[in-house]
């Protein structure tokens, strides 16, 4: 697999600004937009048979829908003034959503199902923040769709990686589905999107993506809007000195789990970590409504 197809770069000059499919992707189940509206701008939809995740990267929303009307007032400038509003939409919903500030930005994930799950726009003060690792590989990250909510496949959070630090670290994979002897799972076989934004124009970060014997094995630099298609293998990031670095991550695939393997190279520096770093939390839901 190589670099070209695991980097995605933005549409130039449209309101849509990532629009890619899973048959594009080369996968099974994820599918992705990222769009933004100017105010009052609108667009409809129908979710057929696929469950959806709207995540409210800035700006503010309405939606009106046959499951429920939902309003966002809280909304964020940007994704580093605040933690995200994010609503969930089972399959056969039709739905309608507004932009109520200008220049809104939003990410959506769309996944095939067959089940029904209940509509629920979850707020920034419901999302659980965790700061993983320490020293300069700590990060924090704001769970939006949790293992464990009222889904069937969809897990979204967003990570907060402070400039120069390492995110994703020590690499992990998730690409094979293992039980133990008593039917818990140890790792779930997952696709995941990283969708990058960065605090300043010309920042940037590295991804790796890699798998054990390095029939796949691909390092990236990823800009602001940029994104990853991480279909197997280990996938640590590192963000560029002096660029505060965000990712959402959407993961769908056999299980609504985040269960994984760290890479058995790596797996020594858990617990080596002498202290956390002052910079976190980098966003809090007492930021929001800012703009």
């Amino acid at each position: 697999m190589s670099q070209r197809s695991l980097l995605v770069k933005p549409t130039i000059n449209s309101g849509i600004y990532h629009n890619l499919t899973a048959e594009q992707a080369g996968w099974e189940y994820l599918n992705f937009e990222a769009r933004t509206l100017n105010l009052n701008e609108s667009f409809t939809q129908f979710t057929a048979e696929y469950e959806y995740c709207i995540v409210l990267l800035g700006g503010n929303f309405k939606v009106t829908s046959d499951k429920g009307d939902w309003e966002t007032t809280n909304g964020r400038k940007d994704v580093f003034s605040g933690i995200a509003h994010t609503l969930y939409l089972p399959r056969r919903t039709n739905f309608a959503l507004t932009a109520t500030k200008n220049n809104t930005d939003i990410a959506i994930c769309w996944v095939a199902t067959d089940e029904d799950h209940p509509a629920y726009l979850k707020q920034p003060e419901e999302a659980a923040i965790e700061f993983r690792g320490g020293d300069n590989a700590n990060r924090q990250i704001n769970s939006l769709l949790q293992p464990g909510f009222d889904c069937h496949k969809i897990v979204c959070v967003e990570v907060y990686t402070p400039s120069g630090n390492w995110s994703s670290y020590p690499a992990h994979k998730h690409d094979v589905r293992k039980i133990d002897a008593n039917g818990d799972l140890l790792e779930a076989d997952l696709e995941e999107i990283y969708f990058y934004k960065t605090d300043k124009p010309n920042g940037f970060a590295i991804q790796q993506v890699y798998n054990d014997d390095r029939s796949l094995d691909e390092v990236i630099k990823v800009h602001n809007n940029e994104a990853v298609l991480v279909p197997e293998g280990y996938h640590p990031v590192v963000a560029g000195h002096g660029y505060n670095v965000y990712y959402l991550n959407f993961l769908a695939g056999s299980d609504q789990s985040l269960a994984n393997t760290p890479d058995p190279q790596q797996e020594w520096i858990f617990g080596t970590w002498k202290g956390q770093d002052p910079r976190l939390p980098m966003v809090t839901a007492g930021m929001n409504n800012t703009i």
